[in-house]
């Protein structure tokens, strides 16, 4: 008897052992998680919300700082964030479930909505649009941006040449995402958002979801840099869908199993059969790893959305200080998938940035100090830290500190083709050609920019020509 009470007590401990094998797995994971986004924060590397699911469950999620520039008002998982091109999905939806009802053919050029268009809209399809391949005029150029829809009809009614023949380029350009609404709204005879709301929003029970949210609306936050000065609201076309973190759950979700489109519906927005390393209307799909993943920015605000269809893990970050948010998103798919990963340093663009801006040279004097005394702080081994400061100076007008920088990654970084590109463009920005060919051809020999710095000195070439004509 006391051989088999003995037996029977060890069968009893290996079973309890073995049942507590997978909630441990699970906390790890957690715990791992959480340890990542609390020195991520505690670094000034992200302020916004998180939250991961697996297996159609929520695992973790958490507000990490501020509503605005006040640092008065915590986060909570009730906040709503703009989060960018993530929104064009709406529209996108919605076009396949007119499709579905017969309502909508895709390849019908876009003509047949009598939008009092010029000729190439007899070229165009909803199609083309859809996966951004329609050629159609840029709505935004350079600092000339549309602040409402009538400007942007203006735009596109006043232009009267494609940018390139539809389904033979691609630009990845809000006006595609204009006329989807407005066709919406043609077939429909309601507005984008009243269509969007009763057809998706309701029947989601997305309750914390709302348009165009203006300043003081309840929940809604604002964007702000890293000097704590706030965004200017935005002045823009209309129809962009504020949501929560948990609504974005909602719909990610309801995709994934079909709610609103067929699976095939779906399978058309993820697949673009005329670009497929571009993506389309859902951001990229890397079709073997059933992986879709889609990035939003709009001013300092910024969001990741990876759906891991495969293994069945949905990440979601929002942010409303534009930071990390796309490594964050990564790091945290890699721990999810049991993969090595580190915790992220210090931004050393972001300690640079203030003093790039007054002067560079001293900027690149504190880089190399910094990179001496604290290497183990910052994060030196990323070209696209520098890369992006490169870029904000560019974009402010601050074209020759931008070259400066750029020479820099170059330097630091002389074998990658994308920041010889980069500095490349900013030489043609400041229209030293010779110089922006030189670096594009560069950039082809270490291994090319999709075919992007060969454009350019295409494009180079015959203003060069045409200006000694």
């Amino acid at each position: 008897m006391k051989n088999q009470f003995f037996y029977l007590l060890i069968a009893v401990l290996f079973t309890n052992f073995l049942l507590a094998q997978k909630p441990i797995e699970q906390k790890n994971e957690i715990n791992q998680i959480n340890e990542l986004m609390t020195k991520s924060y505690e670094k000034g590397l992200f302020n916004g919300n998180v939250l991961v699911a697996k297996k159609g469950k929520i695992i973790y999620q958490k507000s990490f700082g501020f509503t605005d520039e006040t640092k008065k008002t915590l986060l909570t998982e009730n906040s709503i964030l703009n989060f960018g091109s993530i929104a064009k999905q709406f529209n996108a939806v919605a076009i396949m479930m007119l499709a579905e009802r017969g309502q909508l053919n895709l390849d019908d050029p876009i003509s047949k909505y009598n939008f009092d268009l010029p000729k190439w809209s007899e070229k165009v399809t909803t199609r083309h649009l859809i996966n951004y391949v329609s050629g159609i005029p840029r709505l935004e150029n350079g600092l000339i941006v549309p602040k409402n829809d009538d400007e942007a009809w203006k735009i596109l009614k006043k232009t009267d040449t494609l940018l390139f023949e539809p389904g033979k380029g691609y630009r990845y350009d809000n006006g595609n995402v204009f006329l989807q609404r407005r066709i919406i709204e043609k077939i429909t005879e309601m507005t984008f958002q009243d269509f969007v709301t009763k057809n998706i929003i309701k029947p989601l029970k997305m309750n914390n979801s709302v348009f165009d949210a203006k300043s003081g609306y309840k929940n809604r936050t604002s964007c702000y840099d890293m000097d704590n000065v706030r965004c200017p609201e935005m002045e823009f076309i209309s129809g962009w869908l504020w949501l929560d973190v948990n609504d974005m759950y909602k719909w990610i979700d309801a995709m994934n199993h079909n709610r609103l489109i067929s699976k095939k519906s779906f399978e058309t927005l993820l697949n673009n059969p005329y670009a497929k390393d571009q993506g389309g209307s859902l951001g990229r799909f890397y079709e073997e790893d059933k992986f879709q993943l889609h990035n939003g920015i709009s001013y300092k605000f910024e969001s990741i959305l990876l759906n891991d269809i495969k293994n069945d893990i949905i990440v979601i970050l929002a942010s409303n200080n534009r930071n990390k948010v796309w490594d964050l998103g990564h790091i945290i798919r890699d721990i999810m998938l049991g993969k090595a990963y580190e915790i992220l340093k210090k931004s050393v663009a972001q300690l640079l940035k203030k003093e790039a801006f007054v002067d560079v040279n001293k900027a690149i004097e504190t880089y190399y100090k910094v990179k001496k005394t604290s290497e183990e702080e910052y994060s030196f081994n990323n070209p696209s830290e520098l890369n992006s400061l490169g870029y904000e100076l560019l974009r402010a007008g601050k074209i020759n500190e931008s070259i400066e920088i750029f020479k820099l990654v170059v330097k630091e970084f002389p074998e990658n083709s994308n920041v010889m590109d980069s500095l490349a463009e900013a030489y043609y920005t400041n229209k030293q050609y010779d110089l922006a060919i030189n670096c594009y051809k560069k950039a082809i020999e270490l291994g090319g920019t999709n075919g992007n710095a060969e454009k350019m000195i295409e494009k180079i070439l015959q203003e060069t020509e045409k200006n000694n004509e």
